[in-house]
């Protein structure tokens, strides 16, 4: 099964979403939270650590992750492992491929047009709301 995992990070005041702009498909030109493959052999958490740092140039010592749910996708052989901190310090950001941008924490994560995933976006963040980071 291919694993995949992606991130959501938020400002040091919780109140915005680090997000990119997909470059291909799937959803091409639709915002997404950043993340990427795990490796063979890689650990979760490192993964999303790699991944994390490779897309945004944001550290372990910039960010405490926790692994909050997966998603299986049985038709495409697929999990999706989601993971979210809050950056307890102001970040420099680094983009790899895709253009990042901070999103307002109150927007419609659930609206298909403007974000990837059909909704799951919106499903992984009412999961994290409560998290005390």
């Amino acid at each position: 099964m291919k694993k995949l995992n992606v991130i959501l990070v938020y400002n040091k005041d919780k109140d915005k979403i680090l997000m990119c702009k997909r470059e291909k498909e799937p959803f091409k030109g639709k915002f997404n939270l950043v993340g990427g493959k795990v490796e063979n052999g890689e650990s979760e958490l490192s993964a999303a650590y790699r991944e994390l740092k490779e897309e945004t140039g944001i550290t372990k010592d910039d960010i405490s992750l926790l692994h909050v749910m997966n998603f299986q996708y049985k038709f495409d052989d697929m999990e999706l492992e989601f993971f979210a901190g809050k950056l307890n310090k102001e970040v420099e950001l680094i983009e790899e491929v895709n253009k990042l941008y901070w999103i307002d924490s109150k927007d419609n994560f659930f609206d298909a047009d403007r974000y990837a995933g059909g909704g799951n976006i919106g499903i992984m963040l009412n999961e994290a709301q409560n998290i005390k980071f």
